[in-house]
């Protein structure tokens, strides 16, 4: 059975899915953006007491508290999008690296970048599983399900990216 509940953050409203077992626990499915796609389906049961363990983790990862998930997943995808998101797994946090080292790191030819860039896009996991933590060859912010600026939001609170100035501030000269 899939339950869901939604949680407040400070990107926005996420939904996070699961998939309930007899002893009560859940694996986690889904985690996505309300407001990108992210609704739940019909049959789905709403159960935010379910995921109390994920909404903690996740609120400590916003709070600058928690590097890693220790969570339960759901076992989903391709066994080659398996093999990207295992290898998106082991990117550590405030680290980010490129599509071309990520298809080098699961073994895959050049010619299978947009493969491996279309296993990240296809990651279930957002924030839990870091897809953000991916970019392009040349530092650009390329892609990500939540929209380009939570990509970069989330690069911020890690630390790989610089906060840009507010345009309101101004500079001033001695």
């Amino acid at each position: 059975m899939t339950v869901y509940a939604t949680m407040d953050s400070p990107l926005g409203r996420l939904l996070l899915a699961g998939e309930a077992s007899n002893r009560g626990e859940v694996a986690l499915s889904a985690v996505s953006y309300a407001d990108h796609g992210g609704s739940a389906q019909p049959g789905w049961t709403e159960d935010p007491t379910a995921f109390a363990d994920v909404t903690g983790q996740l609120d400590e990862y916003f709070d600058g508290r928690r590097t890693g998930f220790d969570l339960t997943r759901a076992e989903t995808g391709t066994a080659f999008q398996r093999r990207v998101w295992d290898a998106l797994d082991a990117i550590p946090y405030g680290v980010t690296t490129t599509y071309g080292a990520l298809a080098t790191e699961v073994g895959a030819p050049r010619d299978r970048i947009r493969a491996v860039g279309a296993a990240v896009g296809a990651n279930p996991l957002l924030i839990v599983r870091a897809c953000h933590r991916v970019i392009g060859a040349d530092g650009s912010l390329t892609g990500y399900a939540g929209g380009v600026p939570r990509k970069a939001d989330l690069l911020t609170l890690e630390g790989a990216l610089l906060p840009l100035p507010d345009p309101r501030a101004r500079t001033r000269r001695s």
